[in-house]
C-alpha cells in the first residue's frame, strides 16, 4: 500500500528558469532516467516556496510547520510500462531549520542543506512582492513582483512544462529512488518585474558557474496548492 509520507501546502512559488548544458546534468542523473526537454532545450529552475501545515506521517511537527524553501532543480522523465512518468532532480535544497535536513537526507537522502533563511510577502494595490532569502557567508535573493491576479496554467505551455513533473528521482551511487508528490494543476501570476541576487558558483558548485552570466529564460510565480508525497521507492 502506498502511503502518504508528508502532507503540506507549497505556496507563492517563485521560479527562475535557465538554459544549461545537459552535459553539466549528467553526473546528476539517476539511473534509469533522461533528460526532458522543452522544446529543445534543456532546463534548470531555481525555486523557492512556502512549506506551510507541514505534517509528517499525519502528524504535525512542532516548530517546523511552517518555513522557506529554495532548491535548484532539473527536469528528467523514466519510461514504465509504455508511460513516461516525468519528474524532477535536486542539486541542493535549501531549508531553515537543521531537523529538516536531517529527515530529509536520511529518509529520501536528498541533498538538503541548513542556511539562515526569510521571506517577506506583501499585497498593495493590485500587486503582490515576494521575496526569499538564504545566507552561506552572505544573503541570496530571489525577489518578483507580479499582478495580483491568478490565472489559469495554458495547455501546452513552458508553465506548465516545469510544473506538471510530479515525481522526485534520487541518485545514490548506482541506485535510483521515486517518490510521487500529488497535487492539482496550479493558477499562476503575471510577472511584472524580477530581482536577483546569487552566486551559483558558490552555492551549488563550480558547474553552475555559468548561470551567473546568463539572464533567465523566463521567471514564474505559482500560486501552489495542497500537496502530498508518498513513500519512495527503489527502481533500480
Amino acid at each position: 500500500m502506498i502511503m502518504n509520507f508528508l502532507k503540506a501546502e507549497w505556496r507563492k512559488l517563485a521560479i527562475i528558469n535557465y538554459e544549461i548544458d545537459p552535459e553539466i546534468l549528467l553526473p546528476y542523473l539517476p539511473k534509469g532516467t533522461e533528460l526532458d526537454f522543452y522544446k529543445g532545450r534543456c532546463y534548470i529552475s531555481l525555486v523557492g516556496f512556502m512549506f506551510l501545515n507541514t505534517k509528517l506521517l499525519g502528524l504535525p511537527v512542532p516548530f517546523h510547520r511552517n518555513f522557506e524553501e529554495v532548491n535548484l532543480r532539473f527536469y528528467v522523465k523514466k519510461k514504465e510500462n509504455g508511460i513516461w512518468k516525468r519528474g524532477v532532480v535536486f542539486i541542493k535544497e535549501i531549508v531553515p531549520k537543521p531537523a529538516l535536513s536531517f529527515v530529509a537526507n536520511t529518509v529520501y537522502k536528498e541533498n538538503y542543506h541548513t542556511m539562515p533563511m526569510r521571506n517577506h510577502i506583501h499585497e498593495k494595490e493590485g500587486e503582490l512582492l515576494i521575496r526569499y532569502s538564504w545566507k552561506d557567508k552572505s544573503w541570496h535573493s530571489i525577489q518578483i513582483m507580479a499582478d495580483n491576479t491568478p490565472k489559469p496554467m495554458e495547455e501546452n505551455s513552458e508553465f506548465e512544462f516545469i510544473t506538471e513533473h510530479y515525481f522526485g528521482f534520487t541518485k545514490k551511487e548506482n541506485t535510483t529512488s521515486e517518490y510521487e508528490v500529488c497535487h492539482p494543476k496550479w493558477d499562476c501570476y503575471t510577472i511584472k518585474d524580477h530581482q536577483l541576487d546569487i552566486d551559483f558558483q558558490n552555492i551549488y558548485g563550480n558547474g553552475f558557474e555559468g548561470l551567473n552570466h546568463q539572464e533567465p529564460l523566463s521567471v514564474m510565480l505559482a500560486e501552489g496548492s495542497e500537496i502530498q508525497v508518498r513513500t519512495k521507492k527503489y527502481i533500480s
